[in-house]
């Protein structure tokens, strides 16, 4: 099975004192409205947090800065496997503009149960709680 290796961005409010993430709705595809961090593939010669900078810049017209590794969530999908390292981030400039997604949220640690995540991403929602204040 092929292995796809991403990685996610989950962005909050502030890295001191984490109230809030954001999350999008999927715009395309088999998952489209469902729920997940945003982020990508990363390209070869690129560390993963070089890739989520290029993919938030791409997916959302903002500068972040890339934190601690949550966790790397390792996911089967039917037809390949997910290896997808989430890192807490924060933005630094620009507004969060959805270039892909069709919709986008700031959740609190109560309404994280409130979307249907994706099925990899999913599995980081209760880690993500612990983080959160």
């Amino acid at each position: 099975m092929k292995t796809v290796n991403v990685v996610a961005a989950v962005i909050c409010d502030s890295v001191q004192k984490k109230r809030k993430i954001f999350a999008t709705s999927r715009g395309y595809g088999e998952f489209k409205g469902q729920w997940e961090f945003p982020g990508g593939k990363i390209e070869e010669g690129e560390t993963p947090e070089q890739a989520l900078k290029r993919e938030i810049r791409e997916e959302l017209d903002t500068d972040i800065e890339v934190y601690d590794l949550i966790d790397t969530i390792e996911y089967d999908y039917p037809n390949f496997h997910l290896s997808m390292d989430c890192f807490w981030c924060e933005t630094i400039t620009g507004e969060l503009v959805l270039k892909e997604a069709e919709a986008a949220k700031w959740l609190r640690k109560d309404e994280l149960d409130s979307v249907q995540w994706l099925p990899a991403d999913l599995t980081l929602i209760e880690k993500i709680k612990e983080g959160l204040d």
